[in-house]
């Protein structure tokens, strides 16, 4: 059994994401034990870096094949975005019947202040060596060019989406592609009618009733001290966080509680 819960992507010096320079050890330590029958993964992540979301799936998909092992995924409160694309790693998908599923789409968000500096006399100065270095300064207003460039960008890595969608569900899904892949999250029960999930149920569940009742379930972490794991640290304690970047740190932990209460968590 792995764990796979949180923001998908670098954090902060003091939070961890879910990335594969985090996740490679623990993936193979599970793929190597004795007498493996199946892997388990319970994800619990609203979603971030689709680039951190496909290495995952890849690197998870790669050891279940060269190990000849199957990969189930259980959902629990949120599998969206990102959180969906690493279900897409297991050969079986389940959730609870009020897990959070899908957002199969691309957001980028940010905030405008274009007449803040205005207000208050404050004249910006940028200067850039490259016509569109500065795209998408939230200071200025938005340029039309510089969104259809981001809107482009974003199709594309949508369209990635939908190809690994496609090719870990295929048959299984049972609804167009325009609903399916409209960025529309539902709970488990109306994704297991899509075809999004195989199954209601936990993981401990399934697994006695594929494996028997003696089935014995491993947890594989990455052996740091549980109250480390608890709270998210990853790098060396700061003493007195001289060095630490606070506005940076705060924005992230703003960001990381809007990705969750997008989903009601």
């Amino acid at each position: 059994m792995i764990r796979l819960f949180g923001i998908i992507g670098r954090l902060d010096m003091l939070r961890r994401g879910l990335a594969l320079s985090n996740l490679a050890g623990v993936f193979e330590r599970a793929f190597e034990l004795p007498d493996l029958k199946a892997v388990a993964l319970a994800v619990n992540s609203p979603g971030g870096s689709p680039v951190q979301s496909a290495l995952i799936a890849r690197r998870i998909r790669a050891l279940a094949a060269e190990h000849d092992v199957p990969v189930f995924a259980f959902a629990e409160d949120v599998a969206a975005s990102g959180g969906y694309w690493l279900l897409t790693a297991a050969d079986e998908i389940y959730a609870d019947e009020s897990s959070i599923i899908g957002s199969i789409g691309v957001v980028t968000a940010g905030f405008g202040f274009p007449q803040v500096l205005k207000r208050l006399g404050i004249e910006r100065r940028v200067h850039v060596s490259g016509r569109h270095k500065a795209a998408l300064d939230p200071f200025r207003p938005e340029d039309a060019d510089e969104v259809e460039h981001l809107k482009t960008i974003q199709e594309d890595i949508h369209e990635a989406f939908r190809r690994q969608v496609r090719q870990r569900r295929g048959d299984k899904l049972k609804a167009p592609e325009d609903e399916l892949f409209s960025g529309r999250f539902w709970d488990g029960g109306k994704s297991l009618e899509l075809g999004l999930v195989d199954g209601l149920g936990d993981l401990r569940s399934v697994m006695r009733e594929r494996y028997g009742e003696d089935v014995k379930l491993q947890v594989v972490e990455d052996g740091k001290p549980w109250w480390r794991r608890r709270l998210g640290l990853s790098g060396p304690l700061l003493g007195n966080r001289a060095s630490g970047d606070w506005a940076g740190e705060i924005i992230t932990a703003v960001e990381e509680r809007m990705m969750w209460s997008r989903f009601g968590m």
